[in-house]
């Protein structure tokens, strides 16, 4: 079997891609090139794939392809009615990220809710040095305990960011998006509820024709004017347009965002005309990345490739 990788790099460099040797004849190339990859992929048995689009175009000279691993969770890049007419099979990834991003979303939480970078420049800047007090005060922060902590999508990550927040005095509600999900440990409740209730909003879910710009305007409205609202399931959740707004004209507290609609973060975006880090923390989808959670996640590659070279399917996808 040939296996074709065609974006290590978003892996990592640091990663070891070796044991694939022994499952059949490996070629990797690290970044995607749009113009060649077509080419690269028509004599794959085997792709794996992460972020680039899987459709006609890619695949339409991979004449002997039988499988993709997409070195992901999320598969909303790929064309689900062109793969499963030609009777390609595709796997995801599935569990290795969990911890990394429940870390990150308490990360970037903590640097917001506790005025972190302002108290961290107050100190640096020399400002405290001549301070009349030992402690500053201003801006005032608060306390977790007590306050409504919003989560949208409760699913794996979800609910161990919903755990986290209920151990910190936390009163924890979620929505579910798909309306299936009902779990006993925590109250559910209907997206505008959330919305008006909640003093921090942690967003977890996939991104789908119902969570298309679920974070629009008028949600923004909605919201508390001192919310906190984190965004670590896909950018097109937010309307980024309506968010910079809202943050601008003062709607709502602050937003943590590890995900965004174009990635990289392209110049022209408003969300970055908001310099003020305490009122908006990007990060470039790193939250995922830790490295123990990267190789969990090549190791899941790996597992779905030799699952389905002995004939069982393992994370099979289908839309």
């Amino acid at each position: 079997m040939k296996i074709v990788f065609l974006e290590t790099d978003t892996l990592g460099t640091d990663i070891d891609f070796s044991a694939f040797n022994d499952l059949g004849e490996v070629t990797m190339y690290k970044r995607s090139d749009p113009a060649l990859n077509p080419a690269r992929a028509a004599s794959a048995d085997i792709l794996v794939v992460n972020k680039i689009p899987v459709g006609e175009e890619l695949l339409k000279n991979a004449a002997h392809l039988k499988f993709i691993a997409a070195s992901a969770t999320g598969t909303n890049n790929i064309d689900f009615e062109y793969t499963n007419a030609r009777g390609i099979k595709v796997a995801n990834a599935r569990g290795y990220s969990t911890d990394s991003v429940v870390q990150h979303t308490f990360a970037l939480l903590f640097y917001l809710y506790e005025k972190l970078h302002f108290y961290d420049s107050f100190v640096k800047s020399g400002e405290y040095s001549d301070y009349p007090l030992f402690s500053c005060f201003v801006p005032y922060f608060h306390e977790l305990s007590q306050k409504t902590f919003g989560i949208i999508g409760l699913g794996k990550i979800g609910s161990a960011v919903a755990r986290i927040a209920q151990s910190f005095g936390c009163n924890v509600i979620y929505y579910s998006t798909s309306g299936h999900n009902d779990n006993p440990d925590f109250k559910r409740c209907d997206y505008e509820t959330l919305l008006t209730h909640s003093d921090i909003i942690s967003i977890h879910c996939p991104l789908n024709k119902d969570t298309f710009k679920l974070i629009d305007a008028r949600a923004l409205s909605l919201m508390k004017k001192d919310a906190i609202l984190l965004n670590l399931a896909r950018g097109p959740v937010i309307d980024e347009a309506a968010l910079a707004a809202a943050l601008t004209e003062g709607q709502i507290g602050a937003a943590g965002l590890d995900v965004l609609c174009t990635e990289p973060l392209p110049s022209d975006s408003p969300l970055l005309k908001i310099q003020d880090s305490t009122r908006l923390i990007i990060t470039p989808h790193m939250a995922w990345g830790t490295i123990e959670a990267r190789k969990r996640c090549l190791d899941e590659v790996y597992k779905n490739i030799e699952a389905f070279l002995n004939g069982t399917d393992r994370n099979i996808v289908t839309s």
